[in-house]
This record gives C-alpha cells, sequence and structure tokens, in this order.
C-alpha cells in the first residue's frame, strides 16, 4: 500500500499516475494520521464483489468469511495467564511465552489472554521510550507469531508499539502464524502511582493500519475477531483501565455482537483490591451477558514501587468461573458457553440498540471440537444455593420463604380474608405450603388460627406420613382437622361404576380430586383461601391431577423445584426446633402421592421410580427453562454432573421421559393457578412459559435417540 500525505491531493495526476502504476489504493495521512483510502473504481467494485459487507450502512470486516461452522455445543476453553516477565528483557519474555502457549494447546485452549505489557514488562518505566527496546518488541511479535504456526489458537499479547510520532500501549491478536491485528489502550491512567501518559498515547478513535517489520496490520479500537469456522465466538479487547473507566469499550463491543472479552492487564495489588477487582469483573460480564477473561501482571513484576499479584479471572453473566490465587502464579482457565450467553441476550432484547463505533469484524479460522470433559464447575443442583454437603444458607432459606408469605398476604389482603385451607398430605410440597402460610401469618400478625391445616387419608396414606402431619400442625401451633374420604371416594366409584380393585388411574385420580373438591368446598363454606401445593417439578412432568392437586385458589410453590422444596424444609428445620423432628423425618420420607393401598402400612408407591430421580429432573428443566438448551447439551452438562452418580443410559432414558412428559402435559400448565414467580424459572401461561399444548416432541426425541 503507498502512503501519501494529504498535500499530495493538490497533484491529481500524480495521484491517477500512481494508481495505475502501483495498481493498489493509495494511503492518505493527515497530520501524521489516518485519514483517507483513494482506489480506482475498479479496485472499489472489486472489492465491494468480495466484501459484501463494506456497502455503505453495512457494518465494515476485514478478512472475513463464514466457512463450515464446528459444533462444540457452545463451549470454548479460555485462559488468563500470568508470566514470569524478566522486566526489560524481551528475549527472556518471548521464551516465557512461548512455553505458556505449549502449557496451554496441550491443555486443549482455544483462547489465551496474556497480560498488558508481557512482552516487555509493564513497569519498564522511561525504557519504553528506547529505542532498542521498541525494535526488540518488534521481533519478538513476529517471532511468536510464527512460533503460533499450527497452534490453533487465538493468542493475545501485550507490547508497546510505536506508530508514527507516538507509543501505543497495545494488544497483538495473533493466530495461526498471522497477525490479525493491534488494539491500542484507550484510556492511559495518570494516577500518582502510575504514568502511563509519560510514554503511550490514547487510542482513542485511531484507525488505520500500523507496520510491525516489513507488513502492516489493521490497528484501532473498533475491532472484533470473530471465528470463521464457530461465529458466534466474537472476541473484543480491552487493556486494564479501559475496563474501570464509566464509559468502558466493552459497553459497545458487546452491543456490536461480542460475546468474549479479553482484557490484558497490570492491575496492582493493594488491600481490598481483589474484592472490588473480582466484583468489577463480575458484574461486567453480567451487565453486557458476555464471558470476560482478565489476564494480570503477576509478582515478577518490578517492586520498586508497586507490587502485582497475578489476579486471573475469567466470569460469564455475573458468575466466576474460574480464578488464582494472589501471587501463585496460577492461571484461570474454564469452558465459557457461548451458546447460553447468546439464549440470554435474545431473550432480554436488549441487544439491538445503535452502537457507537462501526466495529470492523477480522476473521480467523479456529475449528472447535466439542469436550469431552468441561472445564467448568457443574452443581448438581442448580437451583439450590449450596450443594449437598455444604452447610445450608439459612438466609437464603428466609428469603425464598418470605417472598411465598408476602405473596400470599397480598393475596389475602386483596380479598380481605385471613384465612387460609391446605391439604396437609406428610409430604413435602403440603408442608411448604403450610410453612408459608405460617410465616404469612407471622410476618402479618394474624391469628395462626386462620391457618387451617387439614389431612384427609385415603387408601395409600400411611401412618408415617399421617403422623408426621398431625405433629407438625401441633407444634406450629395452626388449626388442625381430618377428614377421611374413603367413603366419599367409594360412594364415587359406586357412581361411576368403577370397581375399587381396579387400582388403575382413575382410582388413583378420584381420589386427588375428591381431596381439591372437599377443601375447596370447606373454603367456600367457611370464607376462606384454599391454597395450592404443587411444585414446579410435577407441573413440568405433568405429575398432578388435572381438576385435582393441579387446581387450587392461589399456588405458592409452582416455581419452587422439588429438589429445592426439599432444601427449604430441611433449613426451616434448622430455624426451628420445636418443629425439627417432623419436618426433618418429612424430609427423609419417600416421595409419593400415596394413591395406591400401602403394604403392611408402608408407602407401596415410588414417585421416582416412575417419573425419574428428582434431581436429574430438576437439572434438566434448569437447562431446558432457563438456557432453552436442546437435549444433546443437556445430555453434555448431566454425564458431566452426574458422573459416578448415574450411568449415561440411565441419563439418556430419563431424558427421553421429561421430554415426553414435558410436550404432553402443557395443557396443564396452560391453566395454572395464580401464584408467585420466586425462582429464575416459572411455567405460568402469565409469565415465563407459553407454549402451545399442540406442540411435538418428534424433533427433541431424535435428537436423544442420535445420542
Amino acid at each position: 500500500m503507498k502512503i501519501e500525505p494529504i498535500t499530495s491531493l493538490r497533484n491529481t495526476n500524480q495521484i491517477e499516475e500512481d494508481l495505475a502504476k502501483y495498481d493498489e489504493p493509495i494511503y492518505i495521512t493527515k497530520n501524521g494520521y489516518g485519514h483517507m483510502v483513494i482506489m480506482t473504481m475498479a479496485q472499489y467494485e472489486s472489492l465491494v464483489a468480495k466484501e459484501p459487507n463494506l456497502n455503505p450502512g453495512a457494518p465494515a470486516k476485514t478478512k472475513f468469511a463464514i466457512q463450515e461452522q464446528s459444533d462444540p455445543q457452545g463451549f470454548v476453553r479460555v485462559r488468563a495467564a500470568s508470566l514470569p516477565v524478566s522486566v526489560g528483557s524481551v528475549r527472556d519474555n518471548v521464551e516465557a511465552i512461548k512455553r505458556e502457549i505449549l502449557s496451554a494447546e496441550a491443555d486443549h485452549v482455544h483462547v489465551l489472554a496474556l497480560p498488558e505489557l508481557s512482552l516487555t514488562g509493564y513497569t519498564c518505566g522511561d525504557l519504553f521510550l528506547n529505542e532498542q527496546l521498541q525494535v526488540n518488541a518488534v521481533e519478538g511479535i513476529q517471532e511468536i507469531a510464527a512460533f503460533s504456526k499450527g497452534k490453533k489458537m487465538f493468542i493475545a499479547l501485550g507490547a508497546p508499539l510505536a506508530k508514527e510520532n507516538h507509543l501505543y500501549n497495545c494488544a497483538v491478536l495473533i493466530y495461526d502464524g498471522d497477525i490479525l491485528g493491534v488494539v491500542p489502550k484507550t484510556y492511559i491512567p495518570n494516577y500518582s502511582e502510575f504514568y502511563e501518559k509519560r510514554y503511550f498515547k490514547s487510542g482513542h478513535k485511531r484507525v488505520g493500519m500500523i507496520a510491525i517489520g516489513n507488513e502492516s496490520y489493521p490497528f484501532g479500537t473498533n475491532f472484533i475477531f470473530v471465528d470463521e469456522n464457530y461465529d458466534k465466538l466474537k472476541i473484543g479487547i480491552e487493556i486494564c483501565e479501559d475496563l474501570w473507566v464509566p464509559d468502558a469499550p466493552n459497553i459497545d463491543l458487546t452491543m456490536a455482537g461480542a460475546t468474549l472479552i479479553l482484557n490484558l492487564s497490570a492491575s496492582n495489588e493493594t488491600y481490598g483490591k481483589q474484592r472490588y477487582r473480582r466484583n468489577l469483573v463480575s458484574t461486567t460480564s453480567q451487565r453486557t451477558i458476555c464471558a470476560y477473561a482478565y489476564a494480570c501482571s503477576g509478582r515478577s513484576e518490578s517492586t520498586t514501587d508497586l507490587v502485582f499479584s497475578g489476579h486471573n479471572l475469567i466470569a460469564e453473566n455475573g458468575k466466576i468461573l474460574a480464578e488464582s490465587k494472589l501471587f501463585s502464579g496460577e492461571n484461570a482457565t474454564a469452558d465459557i458457553d457461548v451458546d447460553g450467553l447468546l439464549t440470554k441476550r435474545r431473550n432480554t432484547g436488549t441487544f439491538d440498540h445503535a452502537v457507537k463505533e462501526t466495529y470492523q469484524w477480522i476473521g480467523f479460522s479456529m475449528p472447535i471440537e466439542t469436550p469431552t470433559h468441561l472445564n467448568r464447575a457443574l452443581r448438581k443442583y442448580p437451583f439450590l444455593p449450596t450443594q449437598e454437603n455444604e452447610p445450608k444458607d439459612l438466609n437464603a432459606v428466609k428469603e425464598i420463604i418470605t417472598i411465598q408469605a408476602v405473596a400470599l398476604q397480598k393475596r389475602l389482603e386483596t380479598i380481605n380474608n385471613h384465612s387460609v385451607y391446605i391439604g396437609l398430605s406428610g409430604g413435602l410440597d403440603s408442608t411448604l405450603a403450610l410453612l408459608v402460610a405460617y410465616e404469612c401469618f407471622v410476618r402479618a400478625g394474624w391469628d395462626l388460627k386462620g391457618v387451617h391445616a387439614i389431612t384427609l387419608p385415603a387408601f395409600g396414606t400411611s401412618s408415617r406420613t399421617h403422623d408426621n402431619a398431625v405433629k407438625l400442625a401441633n407444634g406450629l401451633g395452626v388449626d388442625f382437622d381430618e377428614i377421611n374420604i374413603k367413603e366419599a371416594v367409594l360412594a364415587h366409584f359406586k357412581d361411576t361404576k368403577h370397581d375399587p380393585e381396579d387400582h388403575d388411574l382413575a382410582y388413583e385420580n378420584a381420589q386427588a380430586r375428591m381431596r381439591t373438591m372437599v377443601l375447596m368446598d370447606i373454603a367456600n363454606e367457611r370464607g376462606g383461601l384454599m391454597l395450592g401445593t404443587g411444585d414446579l417439578s410435577e407441573l413440568c412432568l405433568g405429575w398432578c391431577t388435572y381438576g385435582g392437586d393441579h387446581l387450587s385458589m392461589y399456588g405458592v410453590n409452582g416455581s419452587i423445584p422439588k429438589t429445592l422444596v426439599r432444601y427449604l424444609v430441611e433449613g426451616f428445620a434448622e430455624l426451628h426446633p420445636e418443629v425439627a423432628d417432623a419436618l426433618n423425618d418429612i424430609s427423609a420420607t419417600p416421595i409419593s402421592p400415596e394413591l395406591l393401598p400401602t403394604k403392611n402400612g408402608a408407602i407401596a408407591q415410588m414417585t421416582e421410580d416412575m417419573v425419574g430421580p428428582y434431581p436429574l429432573n430438576d437439572f434438566i428443566i434448569y437447562y431446558f427453562l432457563t438456557h432453552q438448551y436442546g437435549p444433546k447439551k443437556i445430555y453434555l452438562l448431566a454425564c458431566e454432573a452426574f458422573e459416578g452418580v448415574y450411568d449415561k443410559e440411565t441419563i439418556k432414558y430419563w431424558l427421553e421421559q421429561f421430554f415426553k412428559r414435558f410436550f404432553r402435559n402443557q395443557f396443564k400448565r396452560s391453566c395454572l393457578p395464580d401464584g408467585p414467580k420466586v425462582t429464575a424459572i416459572g411455567v405460568s401461561p402469565r409469565g415465563d412459559w407459553r407454549m402451545p399444548s399442540d406442540a411435538s416432541a418428534k424433533d427433541y426425541l431424535e435428537e436423544i435417540h442420535s445420542l
């Protein structure tokens, strides 16, 4: 490319001759900076034909073309790494970077972020102005680029680079032997401890090309680096201070499509700064719904005035996926979930605003394989505040039950009634509904005798559940009554000509509907609210009797999954020792609808034998409804999370059963009673989940069969 000053435009004849002679555009500078490009019509038309996104009004891009896409199920392995730098010795640092690249390659890392000015060290001081250091930095970049050939890894390293009359603090982006581009730091700090403005110029609004050796490369802050083999991976770049300012570049970068932000940083360590930095990275990733990798200079930097800790972080939508200990020299490595981020963005509807800058897409072709094992923490119980073998988060227990109780209080105030009726079975769901009613009345200062717990034993009621219901109601000091519905159900069987010895579905549902009818009739007669007890897991599985426990006048558990129901009951037991014995035994009782006759007084019907383990079902519900993942990805996650608990065939079987049940039972969710959304998921047709009752599960089941 021929470069000319703007004064050359006075001689148009010479411009025309140069265009014909060199057969390439002429790059025009003004005051030492790129100003415009002049080309022939043939060159322009050729460029537009090759790059349709260069048409007026469309976002510009450089060297970008969609290729056959990889299918990594959304997962991209990212590493933020510190280096044992030798301050001012580019030669030593080149070797350190090579070692880090080899280590990352061995760990199947796709994207590697290194600290700010990692090629020279951040604490070089006035040595940055030394021409030899600048020359060495250029040679070091070229050597690392050549070394990266065949590595199939996107690498971001920091280096000081000169352009025209200024020195810039830059991120150099490298892939497979090529230098893709250079992004200068936008915000240059000038705190008492930082004197960057002494050396570096801001890269704000600087665009054009920069020479590295005998070649020129894209230079500017308006680049997003896109994987042509997996174009959901779009990488934006920040350098240290860029994150800490009010108008951070990550805002426009993510609005323009970047899903991963790399920050090359040299943040010094002071007391309390670790927590602030961690929160900043976490909240930034949540606010912009992105993955954020923060690579920080470590303790090998000069300690003349400052100390650097190598605090590396990877966050995703508000969650810290990986974090290094201070001064440890450790890296932070995690598999980010790009699909999950894009799903979240689409659901928010706010990522469609015009951005201030027109961003250029710079392409690179990195195939990404589906991981065999995930490098990210997976929670078996994604709905729970803490996991198994961890202490209960009692503050979370109180918060969740309070949300439910406040919702119920508002409903009772609206109807001007301080009376609720609950069918108390001695099982988990009705127990939680009773605890919510209890908390509601305590908060409101109402008489607890307005909470009417009624147990309605029938053919399948065990002595264990019956006795626990009695003990719990009495322990809480609420009103208690018992109504045996056996004779009423037998009379119903006689009317419908159903053989009581035929223990089919009609036999079971008749009991559930009778209980609902009795409770609603009593509530009507006495002027109260019949409280529903069904939980989120049952609604998703269709494990409720239509017109029976499916109905109520207000349902408080509709967005609480079964695993969380048990957690809340056990947590309430810790908070209220006076009812702990009853609550802990209820939690330990096998989950059952108790609709089939008991065997020697014991429960004969086990719910999880019929619908699958609730931990696995709740895991599926979480990723299907919260993230809209398909069966293939849920299977991958479940196999990882439940390794050693369920084998792959078991997971596949219950995954198939879930999708069959979920689709054919939508009609029950389409007419749910009112109830509060408490967790991140709701299935009310008035809220989170709107689905036709006639939707087909065929495509989902075919995907499961292909696993």
